[in-house]
């Protein structure tokens, strides 16, 4: 279906697009109060508003930076209209390290070595990369491939099925969310523009990963409630919330944290802790993959902050666990044909492919919940959420034809 001159211009395109959006600065803000959270995702969205038009491709961008694009069926007159599919990626990058001034560098022919940038962060891609070309930020930032290289094959996808009408397919929507990091930005999803009865994120890692399931989450706030006196007088009195909350934290399982688990172990993970003599708080991710394992990690907490009162007499600890997104297995294998389409597109390319779950969540969690099943498709990327990502473009290549190839399977 693509000819190997198509194929090279393809991958350039691709490469071309990424750096484009790696560029702009669209990290996402934990602490804002409005969606999106930051202005640079407004103009990564009129950016791909603009470049969908000149090729084009009609969309909508709502005032809460949902851009909504959609690509109609080019099938012979009188043929059924199959249901529309969707392509989705999110437009902000994590701000668990900077992501402003991104610098990104190209690596064609990597030679196997370890990659030295800036403060002596390295990169180690491995065999897998030798030979090809890969992208990475020069130590200082993010890449951003998460998302933005998502966002480049689904916009590198729509234009070769504008230009190919050959190609036949049904009705396609493109679909790029604010504020997917932080979790703040599915609540404002505008669910009666998309007419999608099943959606495929772009947001994975190494080629050839597909996701059906994710983790259950919820965020946890704990609030510490002290007695706060002059330290000369306190003996009797003081409740001191500040090391409340150091001695909570210290009740969570290091066995069941991030940096000790792997597979199907859930975890909770300390995201944030401040506080003084009178009051103190932190927040908590909790992930599990259970609902049952969901429930007993929440109720941990809640003895954990029993044992903390005792021990704090006079002190108060408070725990509001709110859920944040539910594993979407349910819902994808409610539709089996949906991972059959998956497994015929990939055999269809020759892609080496296997199924293993999200360690974390997308937004097609999210849409799983709002009755669209979305299962997740690689993008190449790798080391996310770090100053040593990376991405290996043959990966992107192969994602990018994944969505050419889920399109034209509609039309069959």
């Amino acid at each position: 279906m693509v000819s190997g001159g198509e194929e090279a211009a393809l991958k350039e395109a691709l490469l071309e697009r990424f750096i484009r959006y790696a560029k702009i600065w669209t990290t996402s803000d934990p602490d804002g109060p409005e969606t999106p959270t930051s202005a640079g995702q407004w103009e990564l969205a009129r950016l791909l508003q603009a470049e969908l038009a000149e090729i084009g491709v009609e969309s909508e961008l709502t005032n809460h930076c949902y851009l909504v694009a959609r690509i109609p069926a080019n099938l012979p007159p009188g043929a059924p209209v199959p249901e529309t599919i969707g392509f989705l990626a999110h437009l902000d990058t994590s701000s668990e390290v900077p992501g402003k001034d991104v610098r990104p560098r190209v690596v064609n022919n990597y030679d196997g070595q370890p990659i030295v940038l800036s403060g002596g962060v390295t990169i180690q891609p491995g065999e897998a990369a030798l030979g090809r070309t890969i992208v990475h930020a020069d130590g200082t930032t993010l890449l951003g491939a998460d998302d933005k290289a998502g966002i480049a094959a689904i916009v590198s996808a729509a234009a070769f099925l504008i230009s190919h009408d050959e190609i036949k397919h049904g009705p396609i929507e493109l679909l790029f969310t604010p504020d997917e990091e932080t979790g703040k930005g599915m609540p404002e999803f505008p669910r009666e523009k998309v007419a999608s009865t099943i959606c495929f994120t772009l947001d994975g890692g190494a080629g050839g990963e597909l996701e059906i399931e994710c983790f259950n989450a919820y965020g946890v706030d704990v609030t510490f409630q002290g007695i706060a006196i002059h330290p000369g007088e306190a003996r009797g009195v003081m409740a001191n919330a500040a090391l409340m909350a150091a001695c909570f934290a210290a009740m969570l399982p290091r066995t069941e944290s991030p940096e000790a688990t792997d597979g199907y172990y859930g975890f909770y993970c300390l995201m944030d802790i401040s506080g003084n003599h009178e009051s103190a708080r932190q927040h908590i991710c909790v992930r599990d993959f259970s609902r049952s394992g969901i429930t007993r990690r929440i109720a941990a907490l809640e003895s954990f902050a029993h044992a903390v009162e005792a021990a704090f007499p006079g002190g108060k600890v408070t725990v509001d666990a709110q859920p944040t997104y539910s594993n979407m297995k349910e819902a994808i294998e409610a539709r089996p044909e949906i991972k059959a389409r998956l497994e015929e597109a990939a055999k269809n390319l020759g892609v080496d492919y296997h199924f293993k779950p999200i360690r974390g969540g997308t937004d097609g969690a999210r849409l799983a919940e709002l009755g669209i099943p979305t299962p997740n498709i690689f993008t190449g990327g790798r080391n996310f959420h770090s100053r040593s990502e990376w991405l290996l473009l043959d990966d992107l290549l192969a994602a990018c034809r994944m969505a050419i190839e889920l399109a034209r399977e509609t039309g069959c």
